[in-house]
């Protein structure tokens, strides 16, 4: 018999759970196999799964996508090598399935329903874990994990319809099932180099203790993984330690610390001692920072003695066998230097804010069990793997079974996929661009299907269906558990829509209802305005609702904001092709009013980055260091939440030329910000924006090229400018005979905020006359109270200015430091 040896791999999130093994074509062509055939996966123990094509990255890599219930099944676990082999297969007379031992289940009337359907031609084997998908009114609305105790005939069989299914609610003994049912490597979105890291620390010298035995070296004693609230660093020590089979053993930091003398270092032996009765076994310390900050910042006693007392035990891990430390924090610096030494933490992890990928990998996760409109099928998959979740759609909208005897066949152009039963057919059309699909049945129903390609296949949506890649895209900055947040405050949006329909007073919702519950997309747009990066709350940080139509009569500026702005955050890839980095900052400056910060929140809106916008006087403190490590802090939420943009409005205040303020401050943050602009780490996907009206002021060392790159005047408008402006602030406004050509004419001078003034005082004025349209002469009225705030001196001194930053910084410093010149 053909057979073959494949390294184990993770599956992907959307194949969780389904009993798919995903295999290159190279593979397929030598044992061969087509799309939805059953192989037998051999590890430590043999199981079956339905075999689909890999994605092209995985191609020619000699490796197999599984589950981990897969895993579990075979008796394998990711980076080992497992046989597989076209598996003997028949059909399943009966199946009997019973809960794992410590659970406590009560099924409901139709759970040999779901249950089927969840399993209809899936390959089962004695002893298989098989997860169920249910649905609320089964099972309370959870993954249940079921054991097969019995097939007939035996060996490897497939469920079909005439397959009797028996559920037994009393918990099976004997079968091996505890790492079935935790957290797993799938449950885990992105951080694909991370878990590596991790796992090669901590699975290996479990697993095979051996290998450092023959190289003559200690195994690592422990890991300390860092980085913001809500990555993912307990779900990385829970999913290694359930993976690995390990004992795990949680400590909160500030749960060790007792009120005796002595308590809180017996705490720290006793949990120590447990790990190796039990071992193999992880602990693992969350908020390490808290038992074991540095010693010389501590004024108690107790700190000093738990630190001195985990140093002890962490040296003394090689006589305690198969144990190891894995450790969390979000201040690493705060951690005393000792335990990070090899030898104790041999090794740090940063776990780092997702990217797109990750956050769409998350996001999968997340919704996996949400009843929304989610993709029907993948065309690719049909025939093939996803017949049967076509089917389940069809059976659940048309009132007919085409779960069973349901013949499917696609048209030679892979443009039209035919479903026959009997008499009934559906037809189920592609359009030429691959947008849009049409179905169309016998009985003359017809409805349209969304197409989109996600993660290299062309998935077909209902209507209305939710885009995870489009939420991800909508989603900067956000960490795994802000997406778990969004995604939770999306299906509270959803019941608030059915609470009318609910009686809450009713032992148990009707099924109906239960049954047309779903998550739509508008219900994640309404949590996405509520929900904000974690990483972010602490600083102002926002999405401005501004729009390059809110921006009137600055063309010029808008131009030269979009290149430094847009173009990087968008298409970054432009820059790389011409051999340049794209600009680190641009430098607004002009009188009071023009706009500055309009303009920078435009910018901010159209390139859909994060906005942090920081005043210079904010910063300012009287404590030594404070200013600085708000300029650090700041830099470094930014980079965390990239694509992002910092805002220093009032630039003059906060770095201003070295020399003028007596106290020094203003030198020691400028000093900060000059480090942070060109220091030794660069900024990525982070852009710099400040506005002044003191550019003179300014230090000139802030502004030279590779930091301020642009230096960009917005000055007054024009008269075409100030019409502009007056079609923007009065476009909702009721005008009756109000020429604005006109009064862009008589308001030479006036800069945006006169002219915002001179709308709103125009619309009092008529108020208070108790009318609803607003005239002429209102505006006329006004003009006599709004005066423009710009002088003519005050536009020559910057035109003075703009001739001397003409090229970059000017070469001679100003001669006086106050006032005007």
């Amino acid at each position: 018999m053909n057979e073959i040896q494949l390294t184990v791999v993770k599956a992907y999130p959307k194949d969780a759970g389904r009993g798919m093994a995903r295999l290159d074509p190279y593979v397929l062509q030598t044992l061969q196999l087509s799309p939805g055939d059953i192989i037998e996966i051999e590890g430590r123990r043999v199981t079956g799964a339905k075999v689909w094509r890999a994605d092209r990255q995985d191609w020619g890599q000699e490796t197999i996508r599984i589950d981990s219930y897969v895993r579990q099944n075979a008796g394998s676990g990711i980076g080992e090598r497992v046989k597989i082999r076209r598996a003997p297969i028949k059909d399943a007379e009966r199946v009997v399935f019973a809960p794992p031992q410590g659970s406590e289940v009560q099924f409901g009337p139709d759970a040999d329903i779901i249950v089927k359907q969840q399993t209809f031609k899936r390959p089962i084997l004695l002893g298989d874990i098989i997860p169920i998908l249910t649905t609320p009114s089964t099972f309370g609305g959870q993954m249940l994990p079921l054991i097969v105790t019995e097939t007939v005939p035996e060996g490897l069989v497939l469920v079909d319809k005439l397959t009797e299914i028996v559920l037994l609610e009393k918990p099976v003994i004997g079968f091996d099932s505890a790492k079935g049912t935790g957290i797993t490597y799938e449950d885990i979105g992105g951080l694909h180099d991370e878990v590596d890291r991790v796992r090669e620390m901590i699975e290996l010298p479990m697993k095979h203790p051996e290998v450092f035995q023959k190289l003559g070296i200690e195994p690592p004693k422990g890991i300390l993984m860092y980085g913001p609230p809500g990555t993912g660093k307990t779900l990385i020590a829970k999913a290694v330690a359930n993976e690995s089979g390990a004992h795990f053993i949680y400590l909160a930091g500030p749960e060790v610390m007792g009120k005796y003398y002595g308590e809180s270092e017996q705490r720290l032996r006793d949990i120590f001692e447990e790990a190796e009765e039990k071992s193999p076994s992880i602990i693992f310390i969350d908020e390490i920072d808290s038992i074991a900050p540095k010693r010389e910042d501590v004024y108690g006693e107790v700190e000093r003695r738990v630190v001195a007392q985990l140093l002890s035990l962490m040296d003394g891990l090689e006589e305690r066998g198969q144990v190891a430390v894995i450790a969390a924090t979000n201040r690493v610096n705060a951690i005393d230097p000792a335990l990070r030494r090899p030898g104790r933490f041999d090794r740090e992890v940063e776990i780092g804010v997702p990217d797109l990928e990750d956050r769409i990998e998350i996001l999968q996760i997340h919704v996996r069990g949400m009843p929304f409109s989610r993709s029907l099928f993948s065309w690719d998959n049909v025939p093939g793997s996803d017949n049967e979740r076509l089917l389940r759609y069809l059976t659940d909208d048309h009132e007919i079974n085409w779960m069973e005897c349901a013949e499917i066949h696609k048209s030679g152009d892979d443009k039209t996929i035919h479903i026959v039963k009997g008499e009934n057919s559906v037809e189920i059309v592609i359009d030429e661009k691959g947008e849009k699909a049409t179905l169309k049945s016998s009985d003359g129903e017809i409805r349209d299907l969304n197409v989109k390609k996600e993660n290299g296949e062309l998935n077909v949506f209902l209507s209305g269906g939710v885009n995870v890649s489009e939420i991800a895209k909508n989603t900067h900055g956000f960490v795994g558990a802000d997406l778990s947040s969004l995604t939770r405050e999306s299906a509270m949006k959803a019941l608030r829509r059915y609470l009318p329909e609910i009686n809450l007073d009713d032992e148990e919702i009707p099924k109906d209802v239960l049954d047309k519950m779903i998550v739509t997309e508008g219900d994640f747009g309404e949590a996405l305005r509520e929900i904000e990066p974690s990483a972010m709350r602490e600083v102002l940080v926002e999405i401005p609702h501004v729009t390059w139509e809110d921006v009137g009569g600055m063309d010029a500026v808008r131009q030269e904001l979009q290149e430094v702005i847009e173009w990087p955050l968008k298409n970054p890839e432009r820059f790389g092709k011409m051999g340049i980095t794209p600009p680190k900052g641009i430098l607004l400056y002009g009188p009071p009013g023009t706009g500055k910060t309009l303009l920078a929140k435009a910018a901010a809106n159209e390139s859909n980055a994060n906005f942090i916008s920081i005043s210079g006087p904010q910063l300012l403190s009287k404590w030594v260091g404070e200013s600085e490590k708000a300029i650090r802090e700041t830099f470094k939420k930014a980079k965390q939440v990239a694509p992002a943009i910092i805002f220093f409005d009032e630039l003059d205040a906060l770095a201003p030329v070295r020399g003028m303020d007596s106290s020094r401050v203003t030198d020691r943050v400028l000093n900060q910000l000059l480090t942070e602009l060109d220091g030794l780490q660069t900024l990525k996907a982070v852009i710099v924006v400040a506005a002044t009206n003191r550019p003179d002021i300014v230090d000139p060392a802030l502004i030279r090229s590779g930091r301020f790159d642009r230096l960009v005047y917005a000055g007054v408008p024009t008269k075409s400018g100030r019409e502009a402006i007056l079609q923007i602030h009065t476009r909702e406004m009721p005008l009756t005979n109000v020429d604005l050509t006109e009064l862009a004419d008589i308001t030479e001078g006036y800069v945006g905020s006169d002219l915002e003034s001179l709308c709103r005082e125009s619309a009092m004025l008529a108020m208070r006359e108790d009318l609803d349209q607003i005239e002429m002469r209102h505006f006329e009225e006004a003009l006599q109270k709004i005066r423009a705030t710009v002088s003519s001196d005050l536009t020559d001194h910057y035109q003075r200015v703009q001739e001397k930053f003409k090229g970059g910084a000017p070469v001679k410093e100003p001669s006086s430091y106050v006032g005007y010149r």
